[in-house]
């Protein structure tokens, strides 16, 4: 599976589990970090739980793993890390903290409505 695929994946899951302000980040060119970031924003602590529980459940049904995990804790920022693919989903407020849309926004943005429903 490419990278794109694996993130491709994880947006589709994010957005059938009703995840908000949904955006996928190509930052392979101005980062060795990954390939690609998802970010998206649940409305809730228990959705932000709920939205990464579901990435990591249809990724795994596709034999995929992620590599690190974190913020299951605090369930106001939950990194899960596929190597190629970071997937950040965060609260508002997380969001708005931590800014990673103007941090990252070097990065190529993916027009992501041609793989959703």
């Amino acid at each position: 599976m490419t990278s794109l695929e694996l993130a491709e994946n994880a947006v589709k899951a994010l957005d059938e589990k009703k995840a908000a302000d949904l955006r996928l980040l190509h930052i392979g060119d101005i980062s060795v970090l990954a390939d690609y970031f998802v970010i998206a924003t649940g409305t809730s602590n228990t959705h932000v739980k709920a939205l990464a529980d579901e990435v990591e459940f249809r990724l795994e049904g596709l034999g995929v793993q992620p590599v690190h995990k974190e913020g299951y804790r605090s369930n106001s920022w939950i990194l899960l890390d596929y190597g190629s693919v970071v997937i950040h989903v965060f609260t508002p407020d997380a969001r708005a903290f931590y800014d990673l849309d103007r941090l990252w926004g070097d990065g190529e943005n993916i027009e992501i409505s041609k793989f959703l429903k």
